[in-house]
């Protein structure tokens, strides 16, 4: 029998709403309708936007509540972690130095760190400034993130600098894209060395400071009055759509990946002096970086996908230096998202109509679904797109994703039950394993159940199950994010275990928790 699927008054008015829009901008009140669906739709504790017109600001406004404990509302002030949108002001800093004459985007890497050490001879000798910025290193995707992610580790940038010789690249370098935060944190580094100043120092007196986007900061450690402040909130792990609020994560190393407080108040102050090619000011008498450096970071520097979708007719799809950029009905688009545990947010710009958006959301992984569906409807009215539910799309999209997900998970543990009477001999596994890169794990008994635990990254820690074979399931302590894991080990002719390799057990795992790019060996009893 064929379900039929009802529509409610609501849903209907607002489609009508977004339809009626075919041919016109939506305006703030059609905003307002959207991003109050989109909390209800997608499970968001708040998010803010601000639309950017002309080099005004036309709309920007708070919805929804900075914690479901609080209640306390968004507004236009509150501050969100941005996380990887951060990697465009890290672009604009070297941009700044580079008109000043002090470094050049095709310097060699090792000139201004000598301990840089890449995966070859070739690539750690020819890897340019501009290389650190577009992810084309040749590497997988967030290749040695478990350095950072979950935070609290306890790794130095010494430690990123010569951790890039253990990894094995997935392509030859400089012909593929695969987004890479560590190589951001070996850009902050330049900035401090070639600077004298943190990247911290650097960026807020050289853009935050000049841009008077006064609410803003480039780590959490700044601010000294967090009343403004969201909080992080999932419904990861949850069922039935509940929800609980996190910790903020806590950059470590330098913040040039993505440590960046603001609101998007301040952040249409960024998004108009990109638009007006680096101007700033009253007469925009003022600027940032030069024209010629904005085209740098505008051109497309590694090639990724091309939307396919007809009502947009895309052309061309690739990463510049700190900025996604692409095509949409012969509109230049350029921007980025950016996602830390309860945090994401998107930037958009249409430099040809000098538009700008941003969005920033405090709830995982509803925010994402908020932040395109927003997004997106807002773009398709000024590029005169026929109009889409998006928020219905990306919440059918985010339903299966989640489903496929949560069945496979299930699957798993429901093994992981079923074999629970398995007998194991313990004492065959336990040990110290150590990664050339991540540094040493311990497996031990805890009240008689084996244990994982790393000991560089201390959140990373839980018990053991069977699951079959010689793989365990390993339900972490930490739970802000979905990223149990299997650890499979490999054994001598006497079934004692002397290596493990690791996988994520959910097909969403974030990319950031690389267990896969381990080799974990033993080294002692």
């Amino acid at each position: 029998m064929k379900k039929t699927r009802s529509i409610s008054l609501l849903h209907l008015l607002f489609f009508l709403l977004v339809n009626s829009a075919a041919n016109a901008q939506l305006t703030s009140k059609q905003i307002d309708s959207l991003a109050q669906r989109s909390l209800e739709k997608f499970k968001v504790a708040g998010l803010a936007v601000a639309v950017v017109k002309d080099g005004k600001i036309i709309h920007g406004k708070g919805y929804g509540v900075k914690s479901m404990t609080t209640k306390k509302p968004v507004d236009s002030h509150t501050n969100f972690q941005i996380a990887s949108n951060s990697k465009a002001f890290t672009a604009a800093a070297l941009a700044i130095l580079i008109d000043e004459g002090k470094i050049s985007w095709k310097d060699k890497v090792k000139k201004h760190i000598p301990e840089f050490k890449m995966y070859n001879e070739y690539v750690t000798e020819n890897f340019m400034i501009e290389d650190l910025l577009c992810h084309r290193s040749g590497l997988g995707l967030g290749v040695g993130d478990l350095m950072f992610f979950p935070d609290g580790s306890d790794f130095t940038f010494k430690d990123i600098a010569t951790s890039f010789q253990y990894f094995k690249p997935v392509s030859a370098f400089r012909t593929q894209f695969d987004y890479d935060n560590l190589l951001y944190f070996v850009a902050g580094e330049i900035i401090a060395r070639v600077s004298g100043m943190t990247w911290e120092q650097f960026v807020t007196a050289r853009i935050i400071k000049p841009l008077q986007m006064d609410n803003s900061f480039t780590s959490l450690n700044e601010m000294k009055d967090k009343s403004n402040m969201a909080t992080p909130h999932s419904t990861e792990n949850m069922g039935n759509g509940q929800m609980r609020t996190l910790a903020w994560f806590q950059e470590m190393v330098n913040g040039a990946a993505g440590a960046i407080v603001s609101n998007v108040d301040d952040m249409s102050k960024w998004m108009i002096t990109q638009l007006n090619k680096g101007k700033y000011g009253s007469n925009l008498e003022k600027q940032l970086f030069s024209e010629a450096r904005q085209r740098e970071m505008w051109t497309i520097h590694t090639v990724t996908g091309v939307n396919r979708d007809p009502r947009y007719n895309s052309h061309f799809g690739g990463y510049g230096l700190g900025w996604g950029l692409s095509d949409l009905r012969g509109n230049m688009h350029v921007g980025h998202t950016g996602g830390l545990p309860g945090m994401l947010s998107v930037v958009n710009l249409v430099p040809d109509l000098k538009l700008g958006i941003v969005i920033l959301t405090n709830t995982e992984s509803g925010g994402a679904g908020a932040f395109r569906s927003i997004g997106q409807t807002i773009i398709d009215s000024y590029i005169k797109a026929e109009p889409v539910d998006w928020i219905e799309r990306y919440s059918e999209q985010l339903a299966g994703q989640r489903s496929n997900g949560d069945s496979v998970t299930t699957n798993v543990w429901k093994v992981v039950a079923a074999a629970k009477n398995t007998p194991v001999k313990a004492g065959d596994f336990v040990g110290i394993y150590e990664d050339n890169w991540f540094g040493k794990v311990e497996v031990f008994l805890k009240n008689n159940h084996l244990w994982f635990k790393c000991l560089r990254s201390p959140k990373l820690n839980g018990p053991m199950h069977f699951y079959k074979a010689n793989t365990f399931a390993i339900k972490w302590e930490y739970q802000d994010m979905n990223c149990d894991a299997f650890a499979m080990f490999s054994l001598d002719e006497e079934g004692k275990a002397q290596s493990i390799k690791m996988k994520g057990i959910s097909p969403n795992i974030d990319f950031s928790f690389d267990f896969h790019d381990l080799d974990l060996k033993r080294v002692g009893k």
